[in-house]
């Protein structure tokens, strides 16, 4: 009897596979780092074969920790970076470019061209997203455009492209067919596709007059399915072969259903790279006129698809890395915190992590970092916890924009990724909202997501009820700061952040 589900996780900084029980709980993982790539500045790349070679990796992994084989796993769930970019050869399986991230700003002025007169808004309607960097559609076309021979051989019919859940799909489920009984299947889910700018959010289809605006060969594209069904079986040879491949969720909305906000007005938070905090809006989808995304939330099997609205921060667990890397003020990312703890505040001092301009709500792409309010006074300590409350300022900035949106007011935020564990950061967020922050037992929300989606397809669970009944609060932490003191703070951000812009 199968007991249990696998997610593989393929994340902006590493790969994971976590195979979780009937409960939701965790029975085993196991977790690689890969490459960040970085040619030039503004520019973010991965290698796709090393994202598959550690994916498998992963995988076999986590089995051989629990002790199971592939006739313990019931079904195979996938959750990825989304937006990330990959085009590869469909004969030989091989990318002809490093997998462009979501993070990277190469496509800038290709954006403005494609914006010309009618502005960023120009897809909008059709799409839910402003015309940015930050999606796959750009970068697509990037590279058509700039490699050799690209753009020949997708006029030819030759090169797919995917976003990372389809490249690990296509692998998983045959690649090229070599040594295998059939090829990969070529697909994504209707939540990743929602953040190529190629999908129309009302058919659920690619875009043919987006698509030719952008010049890509709709040949090149991945069909379109549901987040929970079978797409196919893991390749013959490998850990987990001859088990359904039955859930793709990006990582965002992967988290969200993780985090069971299946009812419009459930919202979540996640801590990771970046931040991205959702809200669940029902079957119909809610345009934005505040600086949010509209995208799909997830689709189970033939049901309705779910929208949410959706603020994107680009910056957030990387400022720390980048503390750690390339400042070298800790060795390690939980450092931060011990570090932060040494100063009762932040000095006076304000960090705006602008790298790659602002994301939501204000989508500023000329905008860079900066660290403001510096006196003699402020030290290392400072700067840890001005990076920390960096954070927690943006995710106030996204959840008012929300509240604008949508007239929904926030009673609790329920939080996840890998910066919750975090004490002295969740405490501010709360502080600084003015609301309860609450924390799942169970906190790796996006691959327990990712499980779920397809765990629902093969009948391992009944329906959504048992996903509301497996979430259980872990950790809450409620305000303390006094009001006064709260708006002072949050005022003083914003006209840091307004520093920021005009610098690119």
């Amino acid at each position: 009897m199968t007991r249990y589900i696998a997610a593989i996780d393929q994340g902006t900084t590493s790969s994971r596979c976590i195979i979780f029980d009937h409960d939701g709980r965790i029975v085993a993982w196991a977790q690689t780092e890969h490459e960040q790539i970085l040619p030039r500045a503004g520019w973010v790349e991965h290698d796709p074969e090393t994202l598959w070679i550690n994916t498998r990796e992963v995988a076999a992994l986590a089995l051989a920790k629990a002790d199971l084989t592939r006739a313990d796993i019931a079904a195979i769930g996938i959750t990825n970076q989304r937006e990330t970019t990959v085009v590869w050869e469909r004969s030989t399986g091989r990318p002809v470019h490093n997998a462009i991230v979501w993070q990277d700003t190469r496509t800038d002025r290709l954006v403005e061209q494609l914006a010309g007169d009618a502005g960023v808004d120009r897809y909008r309607d059709a799409t839910g997203l402003p015309l940015s960097t930050y999606f796959a559609g750009p970068k697509v076309r990037w590279i058509l455009d700039n490699v050799e021979g690209a753009r020949e051989q997708a006029e030819a019919g030759e090169l797919a492209f995917g976003t990372v859940d389809s490249w690990i799909l296509w692998n998983l489920t045959g690649g090229t067919g070599a040594g295998n009984r059939q090829p990969g299947v070529h697909l994504t889910d209707v939540t990743n596709a929602s953040r190529t700018m190629l999908m129309n959010l009302e058919t659920l289809q690619w875009d043919p007059d987006i698509c030719a605006d952008f010049g890509i060969p709709m040949s090149m594209l991945p069909e379109i399915r549901s987040s929970s069904e079978i797409y196919g079986y893991a390749r013959d040879r490998g850990p987990l072969a001859g088990v359904p491949v039955a859930g793709i969720l990006g990582d965002q909305q992967a988290a969200t259903f993780g985090q069971a906000c299946l009812s419009p007005g459930e919202a979540k938070n996640t801590y990771g790279t970046g931040n991205f905090l959702l809200l669940n809006t029902g079957t119909t989808p809610v345009r934005s006129e505040h600086g949010l995304l509209t995208t799909v939330c997830y689709r189970v099997g033939d049901a309705p698809a779910v929208y949410a609205l959706e603020g994107s921060i680009a910056v957030t667990g990387s400022l720390v890395q980048w503390m750690r890397d390339n400042l070298g003020l800790v060795r390690t990312a939980a450092e931060i915190e011990d570090l932060a703890a040494t100063v009762p505040d932040n000095g006076g001092a304000y960090f705006v992590p602008a790298f790659s301009g602002l994301f939501a709500p204000r989508w500023r792409p000329d905008a860079r970092g900066v660290i403001t309010g510096l006196t003699r006074f402020v030290n290392r300590g400072h700067l840890a916890r001005a990076a920390l409350e960096a954070t927690a300022y943006q995710t106030r900035e996204v959840i008012e924009a929300m509240h604008a949106d949508s007239g929904v007011e926030l009673h609790t935020l329920k939080v996840d990724g890998g910066m919750v564990v975090n004490e002295t950061l969740m405490q501010f967020q709360s502080d600084i909202l003015g609301a309860p922050v609450v924390r799942p037992v169970v906190s790796e929300t996006t691959a327990l997501g990712a499980a779920y989606a397809a765990g629902l397809a093969v009948g391992f669970w009944d329906g959504e009820d048992d996903i509301r009944h497996n979430w259980a609060a872990g950790r809450t932490w409620e305000p303390k700061m006094d009001g006064a003191e709260r708006e002072r703070l949050y005022a003083e951000w914003n006209r840091a952040v307004e520093r920021t812009y005009g610098w690119a």
